[in-house]
């Protein structure tokens, strides 16, 4: 198998698996495709993933791309992260898929109408509405969190990375979690763990 090449950058879902390379210390290339300057719709991109999404991998030849799967499976391949029976290994698939389902899109509304949009686009209203829809997730996220500070286990693995990854996007768009204290502490130290803070993008200023 040759080099690893990661596409995407760090302000977008590709986050999640700069995230997780370095995580598990592998050498990788790490190709910087936007979806915002075209890059992403070119032949030699659309190759590799013919969505034009990003991110995507390019494993020696092996191509995948969701960044769940991907985290998935480089967690499983490199048998670092991942959980070692059956039974968690359905629970980190069964929270990853919960995390895409569930906060996405609210944590998304949340982000983009409080932070991402040129002022004159964003809508408080969707920002609010936003971070209500995470309340009810949140809870079930505190509820499983409060036995073991973990969502898999007692340690960190590939399903706190990954549920974690996306409530960053909260987290920038200042949503209150002051209700959720198992969540907002194993947040403040999942995203303060060195691989999330190498991987996050950097903010101008």
């Amino acid at each position: 198998m040759g080099n690893l090449k990661v596409y995407g950058v760090a302000g977008s879902r590709a986050y999640r698996t700069l995230w997780m390379v370095n995580e598990l210390g592998l050498d990788y290339e790490h190709v910087p495709v936007h979806f915002g300057d075209g890059s992403a719709r070119t032949p030699e991109y659309l190759a590799v993933n013919p969505n034009g999404r990003i991110p995507a991998i390019d494993d020696g030849g092996f191509k995948l791309w969701e960044s769940m799967a991907i985290n998935l499976y480089l967690a499983k391949k490199h048998d670092s992260l991942c959980p070692k029976t059956l039974e968690g290994e359905a629970q980190a698939l069964q929270w990853s898929f919960w995390a895409i389902t569930e906060l996405e899109k609210p944590a998304l509304a949340a982000l983009m109408h409080r932070l991402f949009l040129p002022e004159h686009r964003r809508d408080p209203k969707l920002a609010d509405e936003g971070e209500q829809q995470l309340q009810e997730p949140l809870k079930v996220l505190d509820d499983a969190l409060a036995e073991t500070g973990y969502l898999v286990g007692s340690s960190f693995s590939v399903a706190d990375l990954n549920v974690a990854s996306i409530l960053s996007w909260a987290r920038l768009a200042r949503v209150d979690f002051s209700a959720f204290p198992h969540v907002k502490r194993w947040l403040e130290a999942a995203l303060h763990r060195p691989a999330a803070v190498k991987a996050a993008p950097r903010r101008p200023g």
